[in-house]
């Protein structure tokens, strides 16, 4: 296996494309890959044992498919869940997402933050761990968000999302009059910022992990130029009409099928 291929970024959806944007911003002269696992969207309600099978299966196969370089795990629930199985499984590096505790926590004012993620995410013992090592003196809010995965999801594919479903989301964050900082824990998240912020009753601080993902991957990518303007994308299902326009607005051709995948 070739180890200058491009930087895969995979995820479950099209939240990925949340880092995509600070990838290309940091390394615009790096081919990347897209892996979008869509046919087992969300994977924030799926179970465990399953979950790891599945990602650990779909990663090999996206990197077998794209001679990738590097992989960019762009999904908390997966980070925080399968780090361990993947890098025992792939000779390349793989960089994960993990909710940003530890910058929310410093910023934080009022010492009380808020995670929002994927109830897997909220649940998961490494979170667990995240805020005891980094947040141990502040009051962390756990909210499960998983509704608005399909809203960022619906965003990107041009339709705009249900102000309804978003507001009961974020309404255990609202209601603390004492919280100011808001982790964005799953990276379709940060999709949907421009309406957290509209519809938060105060100002608040929103932090998620994209630059600090792009900044890791840069250090251990390999060297891979870009071809031509447009990166090639993957899918479990490759024929969703809103995936393929939110791949095309961040510079990825339609997506092939992951035939190679074993299930």
């Amino acid at each position: 296996m070739s180890h200058s291929g491009p930087v895969l970024v995979f995820d479950s959806g099209v939240g990925g494309l949340s880092v995509v944007a600070h990838l290309r911003a940091a390394m615009p002269e790096r081919a990347l890959a897209y892996l979008c696992d869509n046919a087992a969207l969300p994977y924030g309600t799926k179970e465990d044992t399953w979950l790891i099978e599945r990602i650990v299966a779909v990663c090999c196969a996206g990197v077998r498919a794209s001679r990738a370089g590097a992989l960019v795990v762009a999904c908390n629930t997966a980070s925080t869940l399968a780090l361990d199985a993947l890098r025992a499984a792939l000779p390349i590096p793989v960089v994960g997402t993990v909710p940003a505790i530890k910058p929310a926590a410093a910023m934080s004012r009022n010492g009380v933050i808020g995670l929002l993620a994927t109830s897997a995410t909220v649940r998961r013992r490494y979170t667990d761990r995240l805020i005891a090592r980094f947040a141990a003196e502040q009051r962390v809010v756990r909210v499960a968000g998983d509704a608005l995965v399909k809203q960022a999801e619906q965003v990107l594919a041009g339709s705009p999302p249900d102000a309804g479903v978003i507001e009961q989301a974020l309404a255990p964050l609202f209601a603390d009059a004492e919280l100011d900082t808001v982790v964005l824990g799953c990276t379709h998240f940060p999709l949907l910022r421009p309406f957290f912020e509209t519809l938060a009753p105060r100002p608040m601080q929103w932090i998620d992990s994209g630059a600090a993902i792009a900044r890791r991957t840069a250090t251990v990518a390999p060297q891979g130029s870009r071809i031509s303007g447009v990166d090639i994308s993957f899918a479990t299902a490759p024929a969703e009409a809103g995936m393929i326009r939110a791949l095309e607005r961040y510079e990825f051709a339609a997506p092939q099928g992951l035939e190679a995948l074993e299930q």
